[in-house]
């Protein structure tokens, strides 16, 4: 029965909720509304997130901004007929950028955001609770950036990404429905009466952990070709978050499932866990066009490594002597993001922008999971700055995030029960087949201050 802990991946649902729907694409009020376009964009202290290079071709002797984003996913899924709707809180991914000159053409700055971040609570009570009940997670990066104009045309730039992060998950370790099963013959064989559960998880999993420091690298180069047009390309390089001592404690519904559960989840109560996993590369290019003094259209190109997320490692040290250690397949594949801008200077004080994005899923359809509906996901967007002094800029964007749909895809789970009571015949990895659809909108505001 011992086995039934390599049955615990909560940790993975925890980890692979980075893929494309929470690699945050919200990093700056101004540029979300133009498509989240900026690799090829010069925009002062926040060219250091989106291509360090184009920060060195600010006039501006100092440059400091900030935006804050309200993200408000949903997410629901059918399954044999009934569809049942994920109750999120909003998450608000945030970024500050400070810059400021040392020569005409070297400038130095420093910027905190949030590269990734998830927020999905499905509820403890319902038929994937299994595989996911909820879960937050959140990373969190500081990069100094220097950049350097080589030339009038041509510069370069580089940042020290410096990032940590938490998680917080919940998932249940028994099906009520696989509990309900063998309940009947518990009571034959001890002659007590047991309750059915009816849908209510007997014992439920949270896992909560910080992850260390980890440290990677952003740089770019930017290029003028002429005085309309640029191109630029960007490299974020992969990283490896650990969690070296996270905190795992079990739950459970009533005193008939502790009763019942208590001595064959006693090992992993208030024991460590350890994992790590990848943050993958992200490589960019792009360019803009400048046709006239008022509009600026521009396209980026966004490859994610998320190939280099084959498998999710996790460890519960000292207990049992690592046969509960797992090695989990997961077998993401790189995805590329298209994003299309404009911006019209309608006045002297007024811009506005619309894009959109388009966002593949990496997501490998045979390890499916309820807590990252990775699916294709369209998102348009709109937005305006307003000028009320020269010097102060307030950015107003709005995207809305619409996933394509996931039918009849399949989630599995190792059941305990059947392990446990092998004569019963029961399933020892069920499959949940469902349809999933997810969707989101993201309001975000801005301020940049600059002279």
């Amino acid at each position: 029965m011992k086995k039934f802990f390599i049955a615990v991946t909560a940790f993975a649902a925890v980890m692979s909720a980075s893929a494309e729907g929470y690699q945050v694409n919200t990093l700056s009020a101004r540029q979300e509304g133009m498509g989240h376009t900026g690799v090829a964009l010069k925009l002062g202290a926040e060219s250091m997130i989106f291509n360090p290079a184009g920060l060195s071709f600010s006039d501006k002797t100092l440059d400091i901004t900030g935006t804050l984003t309200a993200i408000k996913p949903m997410s629901s899924v059918t399954i044999d007929g009934s569809r049942y709707d994920s109750h999120n809180k909003v998450s608000t991914p945030i970024a500050f950028n400070a810059a400021f000159k040392v020569r005409d053409y070297l400038q130095l700055g420093i910027s905190f955001y949030t590269p990734y971040g998830s927020s999905i609570n499905w509820g403890m009570n319902w038929p994937g609770a299994v595989m996911n009940q909820k879960v937050n997670l959140a990373a969190y990066t500081v990069q100094p950036t220097v950049s350097w104009r080589i030339t009038p045309k041509l510069s370069v730039g580089a940042g020290m990404m410096i990032t940590w992060g938490s998680v917080d998950l919940y998932k249940g370790l028994v099906s009520a429905d696989d509990m309900d099963k063998v309940l009947p013959v518990l009571g034959m064989m001890t002659g007590a009466n047991y309750p059915l559960f009816n849908g209510v998880t007997p014992a439920s999993i949270n896992l909560k952990g910080t992850a260390d420091l980890s440290f990677g690298f952003n740089v770019g180069a930017m290029y003028d070709i002429s005085s309309k047009v640029t191109v630029g390309a960007s490299f974020r390089s992969k990283m490896l978050m650990k969690v070296k001592r996270g905190d795992a404690s079990v739950s459970f519904a009533n005193e008939v499932a502790k009763g019942l559960l208590e001595s064959r989840v006693g090992l992993i109560d208030q024991a460590n866990f350890s994992a790590s996993m990848p943050l993958p590369y992200v490589f960019t290019f792009g360019a803009s066009y400048r046709p006239t003094d008022r509009w600026t259209f521009a396209a980026d190109i966004q490859l994610t490594g998320w190939k280099t997320y084959r498998r999710l490692d996790i460890e519960f040290p000292g207990v049992a002597n690592g046969q509960f250690n797992q090695h989990i397949d997961k077998n993401y594949s790189n995805a590329w993001c298209f994003h299309l801008g404009a911006e019209w200077a309608a006045t002297e004080k007024l811009d506005v922008r619309a894009g959109l994005m388009v966002d593949q899923t990496p997501v490998n359809d045979n390890h499916y999971n309820p807590e990252t509906p990775g699916m294709t996901k369209i998102e348009p967007t709109v937005g305006l700055s307003f000028r009320p002094i020269k010097q102060l800029s307030v950015d107003f964007s709005f995207m809305y995030v619409a996933g394509l749909g996931k039918d009849n895809v399949k989630g599995s789970y190792e059941n305990f029960i059947a392990k446990a009571f092998p004569a019963l015949g029961l399933e020892q990895n069920p499959v949940m087949k469902g349809d999933y659809r997810a969707h989101a909108f993201a309001p975000a505001i801005g301020l940049r201050y600059s002279f």
